[in-house]
C-alpha cells in the first residue's frame, strides 16, 4: 500500500482500532537533550530527536505549540512509574510519537538534516531513513495504547505517592537549613518588605496565568522575579523581571542581556555540593551575578528568598500546585517543592486563586468617560431648557466682569 504523508496538525491514525495504512513524515530534524531549550528553534513540520525520560505535560505542550511534525525520543517517552500526560497529549495533536532503542541519531545526524520517519502501524514500528538509508528504528507509541498505559498508571498512583513520600522525608533530613530559614542569603537592590511577589515559571499555563493577572500586576506593581525562561515568559508578556533565579540554563542569552540592560538582577542558583551551572555562562556573558547557596530547586530558593525578604503575599504562575502536576513532573526536587510550601505558609497562592479573588480596582479611562458622559448630559439639559441657558448667559457674564 503506499505511503502517505502525515502534515502538522492532521490527526494522528488510531493504530489499534482500525487497520490503518503505512505513512510517513519527512522534514529537517532538530537535536536536542534538553527539550526545553530544543522548542526555541523548532519550526513548523521540523522532527525533533529528544532525549527525555518520562516526557511531562509542560515540555509536550511546548512541542505541539512549536509545531513538531514528529518527535524521537532516545529514551522512555513513558516509563511506567508514573501516569505522565506528555506521550499523550502528543499523540492526541496527530504528532507521530516514536521510541528509539539508543541515542545514536545524536551522532549520526546534525542539525537540519532531512530525514524520513517511516511509521508502519500494523508492527508498530519506526523507522528513521536519512537518503533512503535505514539509521535507526523504534516503537510507535500510538493513541490506544498510550491511553491504555496512562489508565494503569493511575490506578497505581499509590506506588508514586509513596516514593513521593520517602523523598519528603528525605529531604527533611538533609535539608534542615532550608526549612528552618537559615540559608545566607547576600544583599539585594531589589525591595520585597510589604510588597506582593510573583514568582515565574515557564510551566503549566503560565501564559494563560499571566493574561489573567494583568489587572493584579498593573494595580499591585508586584516583583517580578522569573526562574530561569520565566524571564522569556515575562518579557513575551510586555514585562520586565526584576530579578531572575537559576542555574541560567534555559533562559535565552536575549533575556539576560535586556534583563542586565534593564538593572534586573542575576541570581545564580549553587548547590550544596558547590555545583554553579550558571556562573560560567554568565561570566561569559560578562553580567553581573550574585550567588546562593542552597538545597532544593531553584523555584525554592526564589520563593524563600522572597519569604525572608519580607513579601507580603507570594503568587506563583506556571508552578505545580495540585497532586496531578507534582507527579507529572515525577523528579526528587518536587518533594523539595513540597516542603518549601510548608515552610511559606499562608502567604503563598497560585495565580489562579488570585486571578478569582482579586477584584481589579477601575482605571482612569472609566472615570473620564463618567464625567464626559455627565458633561454631556448636563450641557443637553441646559441647551434644551431656555430658563437654564439665561442662568447660564448670566453666570458668563459675571465670570467676564470679575477677571476683566
Amino acid at each position: 500500500m503506499a505511503a502517505t504523508r502525515q502534515t502538522p496538525g492532521t490527526p494522528a491514525p488510531v493504530f489499534g482500532s482500525l487497520p490503518a495504512p503505512s505513512y510517513e513524515v519527512s522534514g529537517p530534524v532538530r537535536l536536542g537533550r534538553k527539550t526545553k531549550l530544543l522548542v526555541r528553534h523548532l519550526l513548523a513540520g521540523d522532527i525533533a530527536v529528544v532525549d527525555h525520560l518520562d516526557i511531562d505535560r509542560v515540555s509536550a505542550e511546548e512541542l505541539i505549540a512549536a509545531g513538531a511534525g514528529a518527535v524521537l525520543n532516545c529514551k522512555s517517552s513513558t516509563s511506567g512509574t508514573y501516569p505522565n500526560l506528555g506521550p499523550q497529549l502528543l499523540v492526541e495533536a496527530g504528532v507521530l510519537l516514536v521510541d528509539l532503542h539508543d541515542d545514536s541519531l545524536f551522532h549520526s545526524l546534525s542539525d537540519g538534516d532531512p530525514v524520513t520517519v517511516r511509521a508502519v502501524p500494523s508492527e508498530t514500528r519506526g523507522e528513521v531513513l536519512y537518503k533512503g538509508h535505514p539509521l535507526a528504528t523504534g516503537e510507535i507509541l500510538d493513541l490506544a495504547r498510550v491511553r491504555a498505559e496512562t489508565e494503569a498508571r493511575r490506578r497505581e498512583v499509590g506506588d508514586a505517592l509513596e516514593r513521593i513520600a520517602h523523598n519528603t522525608i528525605a529531604h527533611m533530613r538533609e535539608e534542615r537549613e532550608l526549612l528552618a530559614g537559615r540559608i545566607d542569603l547576600p544583599r539585594f537592590r531589589t525591595d520585597f518588605r510589604d510588597r506582593s511577589t510573583l514568582v515565574v515559571v515557564r510551566g503549566v499555563d503560565h501564559q494563560r496565568d499571566l493574561r489573567a493577572l494583568r489587572s493584579f500586576i498593573r494595580d499591585t506593581r508586584p516583583v517580578l522575579v522569573a526562574i530561569d525562561g520565566g524571564a522569556d515568559a515575562l518579557l513575551e508578556a510586555g514585562l520586565s523581571p526584576h530579578m531572575i533565579v537559576g542555574d541560567m540554563d534555559s533562559a535565552s542569552e536575549a533575556a539576560l542581556l535586556a534583563a542586565h540592560e534593564g538593572r534586573t538582577e542575576l541570581v545564580v542558583h549553587s548547590y550544596p555540593d558547590g555545583r554553579a551551572p550558571g556562573r560560567r555562562r554568565l561570566e561569559q556573558l560578562g553580567l553581573p551575578f550574585k550567588l546562593v547557596p542552597a538545597p532544593g530547586t531553584s523555584q525554592d530558593v526564589a520563593m524563600l528568598l522572597a519569604a525572608e525578604k519580607g513579601a507580603r503575599l507570594i503568587v506563583t504562575v506556571g508552578s505545580q500546585f495540585n497532586l496531578v502536576e507534582f507527579l507529572d513532573r515525577n523528579r526528587e526536587g518536587m518533594s523539595s517543592t513540597f516542603l518549601t510550601r510548608l515552610r511559606i505558609g499562608e502567604i503563598l497562592v497560585d495565580a489562579k486563586g488570585v486571578s478569582r479573588l482579586y477584584r481589579p480596582m477601575p482605571g482612569l479611562a472609566p472615570l473620564i468617560i463618567v464625567i464626559l458622559a455627565g458633561m454631556v448630559a448636563l450641557l443637553a439639559v441646559v441647551w434644551m431648557t431656555p430658563a437654564l441657558r439665561d442662568v447660564v448667559d448670566l453666570l458668563w457674564l459675571k465670570l467676564q466682569l470679575l477677571f476683566g
